[in-house]
């Protein structure tokens, strides 16, 4: 899958995996999305680290960090403002899909 597509989405992506796993590692979410996508989408740590540290800044996520086997492992989770912006994200996300769909293929224009 071409990953500016999936640059585009990468906020959305990331704020639906913390609202179905409360919260989550970086390495984490670069392993569901692996796995949910039946492998045809992979998010590098180079595109996750910043789309974190830029809802981390704009008060989507917040963060809390524990020892794990000698290493100190950040979490991830939504602020109360995060949850809301994940359902307008989704909303939008969804619609721009439907619209692209429509686009490929006329034929459910009239479905």
């Amino acid at each position: 899958m071409d990953n500016r597509i999936l640059k585009g989405s990468l906020t959305t992506i990331i704020l639906k995996l913390l609202e179905d796993n409360h919260r989550m590692y970086g390495y984490e979410m670069t392993k569901a999305v692996k796995e949910l996508s039946n492998e045809k989408m992979t998010i590098t740590e180079a595109a996750l680290y910043p789309a974190l540290h830029k809802l981390v800044e704009d008060g989507l996520l917040t963060t809390s960090s524990e020892i794990v086997d000698g290493r100190i492992r950040k979490y991830y989770s939504l602020t109360k403002e995060g949850k809301k912006e994940t359902q307008t994200k989704i909303e939008a996300l969804k619609s721009a899909l439907e619209s692209i769909q429509i686009i490929l293929n006329p034929d459910l224009r009239n479905g």
